[in-house]
C-alpha cells in the first residue's frame, strides 16, 4: 500500500498548531495500518471451532488483481453489481478527537477489505460540516480526482452517508464509482447471508437504500402508447409520455419490497413457535450480542462446541445460531449468537433485521461481548447500546459485559474498562481464560425456578428426574424403595407433572 499522506483542511489556518499538521499525524497513523486492518491478529482456530467448512467455502474463490472489466462510464452504477477492487477512502474530521477520526477511518478500511477490496490510499479532511454539493467541496473533490487517477483506483468509499445528489456530483468529478459507508456494509451483508430469511432481510435493506438513489435520463426513457394502445381500444387522444424507465423501476422495487416484507413476516411464526417451545419447557435463554469481530462466534464455540464459522473479518456471521449449553450448576440453557453491530449501522438493516434482533429482547440474559484489545472499546459499547435502544425491551434485559481477547489486550485497558463497567468479566475465547468463571456467572444470573416441591418420583418416571436436573435446583436427592425422593425448586409446569407422578406411585 502506498504510504503517501493526503490530508485536507479548511481554507483558514488555526492558530498555534494548524489543523493541517494535526490531520497529517492522524492520517499517517491510519494509513500505516489501514491495509492490514483485518489481517492483524489473525484467527487461529482451536478444536472448539469445529471443521470450519463454511470458512473454506467462503475463501475458495479469490480475486485476481488486474483482471477488472469495469466500465469507464459510471452513469449506470446503480444497475450493476457492486464490485470493489482498488479503493481510496475519504473521511471528514469534524467534531470529536483526532483519535476518533483515526479509528473511524481504520474501521472503514477493515470494512473495505472484508468486502474484498484493496485499500490504496486515504483522505481525511478537517471540515466542520460536509459540503452539501460534493461532501468535500469542489476544490478538495478535484484533489481527490487527481489522487484516484494517480493510484489507479476504481472506487471511492466515503466514511459517511451520501445524499443522492452528493454522490452524483462527486462521481462527475472523480470519474469512478463513489459509494458510501452504508452501501459498503450492505454489500458485505449480501455476501455473507446464507439462510433464506437472512437473504430476504438483506435484499429488503438494499432495495430500501436503492429506491431514492435511482436515476433517470430524460425523455428518451419515456414510454408512449399509440394507435389502439395494444388492442385496448383507447384509440386516438391516448398518446402521452407514458411511464418513464425510472418510474417503472421504482414501481418494481416497491412491489419486490412488499413481497419481501410478506415473506419475512411469514417466517416469524416458525421462530415464535421455537421460542414458545423453549419457554414452555422453562429453558432460559442467553443472547450473545456485541460489536462485529468482537469474538461472539468464538465464545459460542467455546461454551457449546457449536463449530460455527469463525473468521477474523467484520460481519463474518449474520444468521442467528441457537445452541444448547450447560451452566456450571448443571442447568441447561440456550445460547443465541446474533448479528454483530457497528458504528452508524444503517437504519435499513436495523429495520430489516428487527425480527432477528428480537431474540435479544426475548432473552433472560445478554452477554455483551467487547473486544478489549480494540483501540476504542468504549465507543464499541456505546454503539451496541445505541442499537439496543431501538429494540423494544432490550434495555430491560440483564447484561454482562464480557471483555474478550484478554490475551491481546493491555492490562491498563482491561483495568479501565472494568472500572467503568462494574458487571463485567475478562475472558479469552481463543485460550479459554476466564471461561469457567463466565459459566459460573451465567449460572448465578439465570432466572431461578419459582416452585418448591418435595416428592417421591417412581423409578418408571426417570424422565422427570432428568428434567429436574436440567431445569431445576435440587436440594436433596435420595433413592428410596418406592422411587427417587426430591426436594427441589422447579417451574410451575414441571411441578404439576411431578405431583401427578407422585400420586400414582
Amino acid at each position: 500500500m502506498d504510504d503517501r499522506e493526503h490530508t485536507t483542511d479548511e481554507a483558514h489556518e488555526a492558530p498555534a498548531r494548524s489543523a493541517q499538521e494535526v490531520a497529517d499525524d492522524v492520517v499517517a497513523r491510519v494509513l500505516a495500518r489501514a491495509g492490514t486492518a483485518v489481517r492483524d491478529g489473525g484467527t487461529s482456530h482451536t478444536s472448539y471451532d469445529g471443521d470450519q467448512l463454511d470458512l473454506e467455502e467462503r475463501t475458495s474463490l479469490r480475486r485476481v488483481a488486474g483482471l477488472s472489466t469495469e466500465l469507464q462510464d459510471v452513469s449506470e452504477v446503480e444497475y450493476r453489481q457492486l464490485r470493489l477492487e482498488r479503493v481510496v477512502l475519504v473521511g471528514l474530521w469534524g467534531a470529536g478527537t483526532a483519535e476518533e477520526a483515526e479509528n473511524s477511518l481504520r474501521e472503514l478500511a477493515a470494512l473495505a477489505e472484508t468486502a474484498g477490496s484493496k485499500v490504496l490510499d486515504g483522505l481525511l479532511q478537517r471540515r466542520r460540516t460536509p459540503d452539501p454539493g460534493t461532501f468535500l467541496g469542489s476544490g478538495k473533490a478535484a484533489e481527490l480526482a487527481t489522487l484516484v487517477a494517480a493510484v489507479g483506483a476504481d472506487t471511492v468509499v466515503v466514511d459517511g452517508e451520501l445524499a443522492p445528489s452528493q454522490r452524483r456530483s462527486l462521481e462527475d468529478i472523480v470519474k469512478v464509482k463513489v459509494i458510501d459507508r452504508t452501501a459498503l456494509i450492505l454489500d458485505i451483508f449480501a455476501q455473507h447471508a446464507k439462510s433464506r430469511e437472512g437473504k430476504a432481510q438483506v435484499e429488503l435493506a438494499q432495495l430500501e437504500y436503492l429506491l431514492p438513489r435511482l436515476r433517470g435520463w430524460g425523455e428518451s426513457m419515456s414510454r408512449q402508447a399509440g394507435g389502439q394502445v395494444g388492442g385496448a381500444g383507447a384509440g386516438m387522444g391516448s398518446r402521452g409520455p407514458g411511464e418513464t424507465k425510472i418510474e417503472l423501476d421504482r414501481r418494481r422495487i416497491r412491489t419486490r419490497m412488499a413481497k419481501l416484507r410478506r415473506e419475512i413476516a411469514a417466517m416469524a411464526p416458525a421462530r415464535a413457535t421455537k421460542r414458545a417451545s423453549r419457554e414452555r419447557n422453562a429453558i432460559p435463554s442467553v443472547a450473545i450480542a456485541g460489536y462485529t469481530n468482537a469474538g461472539k462466534s468464538s465464545l459460542l464455540n467455546r461454551l457449546t462446541h457449536a463449530g460455527v464459522l469463525v473468521e477474523n473479518a467484520l460481519f463474518a456471521t449474520l444468521d442467528p445460531t441457537v445452541r444448547r449449553a450447560e451452566a456450571a450448576d448443571g442447568r441447561v440453557y440456550t445460547l443465541v449468537d446474533t448479528v454483530g453491530f457497528v458504528r452508524h449501522l444503517p437504519h435499513q438493516l436495523v429495520e430489516a433485521f428487527r425480527s432477528t434482533l428480537e431474540e435479544v429482547a426475548a432473552a433472560d440474559l445478554i452477554l455483551h461481548v467487547v473486544d478489549a484489545a480494540h483501540p476504542d472499546p468504549e465507543g464499541q459499547i456505546a454503539a451496541v447500546r445505541h442499537v439496543f435502544a431501538d429494540i423494544p425491551g432490550a434495555m430491560d434485559v440483564p447484561e454482562i459485559i464480557v471483555l474478550n481477547k484478554a490475551d491481546l489486550a493491555s492490562p491498563e485497558a482491561v483495568a479501565r474498562l472494568r472500572s467503568r463497567e462494574v458487571h463485567s468479566i475478562v475472558v479469552s475465547a481463543r485460550t479459554g481464560e476466564g471461561i469457567e468463571e463466565l459459566s459460573e456467572l451465567i449460572a448465578d444470573q439465570l432466572p431461578r425456578p419459582g416452585v418448591q416441591v418435595e416428592v417421591v418420583v417412581p423409578y418408571t418416571r426417570g424422565d422427570l428426574v432428568n428434567r429436574v436436573h436440567e431445569h431445576g435446583d435440587i436440594d436433596v436427592e435420595e433413592h428410596t424403595p418406592t422411587g427417587t425422593r426430591l426436594r427441589a425448586r422447579v417451574d410451575a409446569g414441571l411441578a404439576a407433572e411431578l405431583e401427578a407422578a407422585a400420586r400414582t406411585a
